[in-house]
């Protein structure tokens, strides 16, 4: 696979300017606009000559990670968590984080609606392991072995109705512990959203662990969606609620930012948003930047659920 180094002079990621604060639009596309123009001709294929992980079974890797994992400090301490703050070192303030008790709501179009503890909800599942890369949409990514269950296993513990179409996924908003509820702008608390057929594929995951350790709070303890082939806001941390519904879920990012989010948010090169171009990816951990694959080379996985669905800038965002 074509590496790159990344030169000294590129803007570190922490530097770079909030989505919610980025200027001038025409300004946004001419960079974006120009930032694509260097990006032409790079490969599509994951590094074949990366080793598998050592210590993990054949089960935490049969969705080939294709890369090394990243290191553990980094991914406890480069974190997108907006409730703490809008830097990517917040992994600190995010220590205040209430996680015991916990429950989940699981509400809607299901036989009967109940509140479930964490502790309850984790004697109903059968944990494993499995690494996943994971790729936001400012254009990095990390390499992560997530401790879990699947998805689906949640799905079957709420018994939707066959009315239920979507997931929408609700998180935390503690005002007492969360200074970035304070930014007026943001639409909280922070809601996501899924088909069910996205929520029951083999390879949405519900992460309560990593690097074989509980969630840390900062990467969104106790419970979080994993979803590998989207865009990493679309893995909403520290949900409280699960509700199902029959109409496509409006989310946190389609609702601030509409001309740049939708609701369907699966990873493609082929489609920038006003600020970055998703072309290639920077390998956090590595100062490398890699090409980036459609559904972040988990098609094989994933493509038939949009089959006969229209290829364009909508369904990759």
């Amino acid at each position: 696979m074509h590496l790159i180094r990344k030169r000294d002079w590129d803007l570190p990621e922490a530097a770079a300017t909030p989505e919610a604060f980025a200027l001038n639009r025409r300004a946004a596309i001419a960079v974006m606009g120009g930032a694509a123009l260097g990006f032409g001709g790079i490969g599509d294929a994951l590094a074949a000559d990366v080793p598998p992980p050592q210590g993990y079974s054949p089960s935490a890797l049969r969705f080939d990670p294709g890369r090394a994992l990243t290191p553990k400090k980094n991914v406890e301490t480069y974190n997108n968590f907006y409730e703490f703050g809008l830097s990517k070192d917040i992994w600190r303030a995010a220590q205040k984080l209430p996680t015991e008790p916990w429950t989940v709501k699981i509400d809607g179009l299901v036989e009967k609606p109940f509140t479930i503890s964490f502790d309850d909800l984790m004697k109903k599942v059968k944990t494993e392991t499995r690494i996943y890369r994971h790729r936001c949409v400012e254009a990095w990514s990390i390499t992560v072995p997530w401790q879990g269950f699947a998805m689906s296993d949640l799905v079957k513990i709420a018994k939707p109705l066959s009315s239920a179409k979507f997931l929408r996924f609700t998180t935390l908003a503690d005002q007492k512990v969360m200074p970035g509820l304070a930014i007026p702008f943001f639409p909280w608390p922070y809601h996501e959203g899924l088909t069910m057929a996205e929520a029951t594929n083999e390879l949405a995951f519900v992460g309560t662990g990593l690097y074989h350790q509980p969630m840390p709070k900062q990467d969104g303890a106790p419970i979080r969606a994993v979803l590998p082939w989207k865009y990493g806001f679309k893995s909403a941390k520290s949900i409280v609620r699960i509700e199902f519904v029959k109409d496509q879920p409006k989310t946190f990012w389609q609702q601030t930012s509409p001309d740049m989010y939708g609701f369907w948010a699966n990873v493609n090169p082929k489609y920038p948003t006003l600020r970055w171009s998703q072309a290639r990816e920077r390998i956090i951990g590595t100062g490398q930047v890699a090409p980036t694959q459609i559904y972040n080379g988990y098609g094989k996985w994933v493509a038939a659920l949009y089959a006969g669905m229209k290829q364009d800038k909508k369904l990759f965002m």
